[in-house]
């Protein structure tokens, strides 16, 4: 069934994602990128060298920075925009005609509001038709063809069975949920708990505190999405556990990164003065101790990332701090 896709945001998941759509059959993918420079380069190049080199963008992918031109007729808005930019990115469409199915790849709260991002591309956009894709899925792995799943949620069941059978493959799966708060929830804190696994790393206390470290933490984003609505089974599938244990454990994870970087004792200036890829749990983790400190949640390892990225707490201090706490039952 020709189809056409508009990909909003080209960095290396809308990237990825726009060249995983054009090697299916009779699909027409157009990629937008707000930086009109950044698209002539892509152009050129037929790559995204900063970041997702090595894959090849297919000649049949339309690179253009006009947004008229990437959503006009399109059959489906794609939004891979990181959270931080997500509002202002998505005004440059407003007046633009959204009556197709939008889908979020993006995982993050937007500070100030703590709105996730399909309530932003809501209020901006005034889409209706929204589903939330979202899973352990590495831009790098995917535009490589390499086996995925990942899990489509909406308040539609239709509409996810569309971008379950019209997105997804045999090497892409896409299970369906219905589950959107828990699924954007899990998307965004499970960036602030492989901050933490990198610290784990860059500290070496080695697999028993890093596996027990990444328990606690799975526990703690439970708690909080079970407090904002969620459905605490969520937390125990692919949007939740699996996407926690590839964002914890991959060299490709950037708030892995991040994490282990301030561990070995680099300068918190240095590991958070920019940079082209973007470590969404840094935005995330003030977003999240905010919410915890006006409904009094029990999050003590988010809390403390919190600290050591945007108070300059030393990780080693963090660490007394978690160790001290009483131990409790399990289950809380």
């Amino acid at each position: 069934m020709p189809l056409t896709f508009a990909v909003l945001g080209n960095g290396a998941w809308g990237t990825a994602i726009a060249v995983h759509l054009a090697h299916q059959p009779h699909y027409q993918v157009r990629l937008w990128g707000a930086l009109p420079e950044t698209i002539v380069e892509m152009q050129r190049l037929r790559e995204n060298v900063p970041l997702l080199p090595g894959v090849p963008i297919p000649e049949s992918v339309l690179l253009t920075a006009d947004p008229a031109e990437a959503v006009q007729g399109a059959d489906c808005w794609i939004s891979a925009i990181p959270t931080a930019f997500l509002r202002s990115s998505l005004q440059r469409f407003v007046g633009l005609p959204c009556t197709v199915p939008v889908v979020s790849l993006t995982k993050g709260l937007e500070n100030g509001t703590f709105y996730r991002p399909s309530e932003i591309i809501r209020e901006v956009l005034g889409a209706c038709r929204l589903v939330v894709l979202s899973g352990p899925s590495h831009a790098e792995e995917v535009g490589r063809g390499l086996p995925a799943a990942v899990v489509a949620a909406s308040e539609d069941p239709e509409l996810a069975v569309w971008v379950q059978k019209h997105v997804g493959t045999d090497r892409f799966r896409i299970y369906t949920n219905s589950d959107v708060i828990g699924v954007e929830l899990c998307g965004a804190l499970k960036n602030v708990i492989a901050i933490a696994a990198g610290l784990c790393d860059g500290l070496q206390f080695g697999d028993n505190a890093k596996a027990a470290l990444v328990t606690r933490g799975l526990a703690e984003m439970t708690r909080f999405g079970v407090a904002h609505g969620a459905d605490s089974q969520t937390f125990s599938g692919l949007a939740g556990l699996g996407d926690l244990i590839v964002t914890c454990y991959s060299e490709h994870s950037r708030n892995r990164r991040v994490g282990y970087r301030l561990g070995r004792g680099e300068p918190r200036q240095a590991v958070l003065g920019g940079g082209l890829q973007v470590a969404e749990g840094v935005w995330t983790s003030r977003s999240v101790y905010e919410r915890i400190q006006r409904i009094g949640i029990q999050a003590p390892i988010m809390t403390e990332v919190y600290r050591i990225v945007h108070e300059g707490l030393a990780p080693m201090e963090a660490v007394q701090e978690l160790l001290r706490r009483p131990p409790g039952h399990e289950r809380w």
